[in-house]
């Protein structure tokens, strides 16, 4: 037991006080007796006996009261469990990305944690509350009732170790109380390595009680027609049998096609032959699970002719203008010697074509190129110089030249999952005529290849990325050296490697994954981009370069779509976004992760825990109870005790 104020105890000296007024009046009386008074003698024996034990039993009850009040006033208390911690300050974490859009036993998880926390938490507590996208510092549950009541799901993915950082770069000299409100999808022991030794963390992990959804990952082009694009839509199913789900497709918000859905494997592609023109909608589906992944917004451009120059001796490149004909490309061959720097950021593709040294400031220019989204191909010489290959090369991945070697090769193998080759082959093709090349140079690559020779060494590689890709041939294609050019395969290999994504392809980007995109358009340095639709507008952060502009979007849009890009009130162009579907699959629930942290049912636990553990257990009141009670008990022993 524990005094507040100990001091007041040197007042229980006191209690010597009642003891020596008891004492006095219990001193010794001389005797004198009277004749004729024999009767009255033994009553008076007795009642001097009653008067004793009366005297004796009010010290007692004095001594009693006047200790409990003096150990009142020190107010006595015992120490609480946890109280080291008492002075911690609380940070709760409220995980509202798309995943907490489950229902659980009482509803959708976000809007059921919302409501508890609105219900549990004192009013008196001060407590700092961040989420995906809202932080509130230093708060009370008064202050951010009505924010808490309109808080919107978040686009981003829940991340802890970003939410954590936060937490940590707001210095404080106190611990930490941090409570985390997640449904644990995807949560890795990594990201609470930022959870620091001293603070205390509490998980509560509300449960999905239906946990089949299904989702539409992504679109792309399948096949190009003459007139016609067909698109391949992929769905996933998650969790257990589902029933067939309803699709449609819209442009312009106008219904162009519906179809049933049966979702008989864990993956699905469904196609859609739709016009050769541009195209602005989304495809949509109604199932039971999840809300925010049932509909994908893209849109295709209108089809316009791809730049594409070659560098390189005339008499070697001539095979390119026959594949990069004027109906889709703007073709033109440069010798190195007549080059025209000026030109190359207004392309989409270049091939370097044989050169036997690519010179420094061409090295430069060319690695700004691909930086800014442009595709570039290359083709060595049987002359060219190993080591300013590999310089060169180093800018943009892991792909290093060797020897030389003067062997005859047959490239037998392609790689039909290679992106290069989406949708070119409806089959795969394995007894076509192989073709071959008479020397090579021996090449490593990290990425993938995508024409390989019979010994599995490389012919092709390719490195891509989301705006561009770099495509490096082993050896010279030349006729003397190959018979690639008579081969069926350098049509859709050269044609594939010159396109560009974001003129030929489908434009459907994910909120949050901030790659930059390109549009064409030539505008000054004052003038500001904007991308908007009905419900949302924004400014994204831009760089304008020649004849483009650079676009980045970090978190931007709030909500999924199809916007315009304007310049000025000028429209210039198109865009998509959706949300991120890393949180489909509510299977994902890691609770493993948090095994070595304390587990906690509801916020009202969480707060009845700390009350608990790091209240003292004051006693006080009771001494001035049992001060009362001896009070009373004096009082009657005064009154009855005769």
């Amino acid at each position: 037991m524990h005094f507040k104020h100990p001091e007041i105890l040197y007042f229980l000296f006191l209690l010597i006080v009642p003891i020596l007024v008891h004492l006095f009046q219990l001193r010794r009386f001389k005797k004198e007796y009277f004749t004729n008074v024999q009767f009255l003698k033994k009553l008076s024996i007795q009642t001097r006996k009653s008067s004793k034990i009366k005297k004796w039993l009010l010290l007692c009850c004095r001594l009693l009261l006047l200790s409990a009040l003096i150990i009142a006033f020190a107010q006595p208390f015992f120490e609480a469990k946890d109280t080291k911690n008492a002075s911690n300050e609380m940070y709760i974490i409220l995980d509202n990305s798309y995943s907490m859009q489950a229902k659980g036993k009482k509803g959708e998880l976000l809007k059921r944690a919302v409501q508890e926390l609105l219900e549990e938490t004192p009013e008196n507590t001060t407590f700092s509350l961040l989420t995906n996208s809202e932080n509130y510092w230093k708060t009370d549950i008064k202050t951010i009732q009505s924010a808490l009541q309109n808080l919107p799901y978040s686009a981003t993915p829940f991340q802890l170790t970003s939410i954590l950082a936060k937490i940590n770069a707001h210095k404080s000299p106190f611990k930490k109380d941090i409570v985390i409100l997640t449904d644990a999808i995807g949560l890795e022991e990594k990201q609470l390595k930022n959870i620091a030794k001293n603070d205390l963390a509490y998980f509560i992990i509300p449960k999905a009680e239906q946990k089949n959804n299904v989702a539409i990952d992504s679109v792309f082009i399948h096949q190009t027609l003459e007139n016609f694009y067909e698109i391949t839509i992929e769905l996933s199913r998650y969790g257990g049998a589902h029933n067939p789900v309803p699709m449609a497709l819209y442009n312009n918000n106008k219904l162009i096609a519906k179809t049933i859905v049966t979702l008989e494997s864990p993956k699905k592609s469904i196609n859609f032959t739709i016009p050769k023109q541009e195209f602005n909608g989304y495809a949509a589906i109604i199932d039971n699970g999840l809300a925010y992944d049932n509909s994908l917004y893209f849109s295709i451009s209108k089809t316009k002719k791809n730049n594409i120059i070659s560098i390189g001796a005339p008499e070697k490149s001539n095979f390119l203008s026959r594949i990069y004909t004027d109906s889709e490309f703007n073709y033109a061959n440069f010798p190195i010697t007549s080059l025209d720097y000026n030109r190359i950021e207004e392309q989409d593709a270049i091939v370097l074509n044989e050169l036997d040294e690519i010179p420094q400031a061409l090295q430069t220019t060319l690695k700004s190129f691909v930086t800014n989204g442009g595709n570039l191909i290359v083709i060595p010489s049987a002359l060219t110089s190993v080591s300013n290959m590999n310089s060169f090369l180093a800018q943009f991945g892991k792909i290093q030249f060797k020897s030389l070697e003067n062997k005859v090769q047959l490239i037998s193998k392609i790689n039909f999952n290679h992106p290069l080759f989406n949708g070119v082959f409806e089959d795969k093709t394995s007894n076509f005529q192989y073709p071959k090349t008479n020397s090579s140079f021996s090449i490593s690559s990290a990425s993938p290849a995508v024409l390989n020779y019979d010994d599995q060494s490389i012919f092709l590689a390719s490195i891509q990325n989301q705006l561009s890709s770099v495509c490096v041939f082993s050896a010279p294609i030349n006729s003397t050296n190959s018979n690639f050019q008579q081969s069926p395969l350098i049509v859709p290999t050269f044609y594939k490697m010159a396109q560009s994504s974001q003129n030929h392809g489908v434009n459907a980007l994910i909120i949050g994954n901030n790659y930059p995109y390109f549009i064409d358009a030539s505008i000054t340095k004052d003038n500001i981009v904007t991308v908007r639709n009905e419900q949302e507008q924004f400014i994204p952060i831009q760089q304008v370069l020649d004849k483009k502009v650079k676009l980045q979007f970090n978190d931007l849009p709030k909500e999924a779509g199809n916007f315009e890009i304007y310049n000025k009130k000028e429209p210039i162009g198109n865009l998509s976004f959706n949300y991120n579907r890393a949180e489909s699959n509510l299977d994902l629930v890691n609770e493993n992760a948090v095994a070595d942290y304390t587990k906690i049912d509801s916020i009202a636990a969480v707060f009845d825990t700390l009350q608990t553990n790091r209240t003292d257990n004051q006693i006080w009141k009771w001494f001035l109870i049992f001060a009362l009670l001896f009070l009373a008990t004096e009082i009657a022993i005064i009154r009855f005790v005769k």
